[in-house]
């Protein structure tokens, strides 16, 4: 079992080896979900298909590398209310 501590402010360090495994980074959102149980699950939030409408090459447009393709998709997640 991993386990963290909760600060006096309420935050608490997901430890390594679950950011890894949940593909986890800097900026990443999650989810709080609780059970009918109480039992509390945490999921990265994930974007809807919708977000994704019009990052598609234009003619126009110069192509993107996965790396910015990467950094706008967590840039607009980061807006996410």
């Amino acid at each position: 079992m991993t386990t963290s501590t909760l600060s006096t402010k309420g935050q608490c360090v997901i430890p390594r080896k679950i950011r890894e495994y949940m593909h986890l980074h800097a900026g990443d959102k999650l989810d709080f979900i609780v059970g009918e149980d109480g039992e509390v699950v945490v999921r990265p939030v994930v974007l809807d298909i919708c977000e994704l409408k019009g990052i598609l090459k234009k003619p126009t447009q110069r192509a993107l590398s996965v790396q910015e393709m990467n950094e706008a998709v967590r840039a607009r997640a980061a807006r996410l209310p």
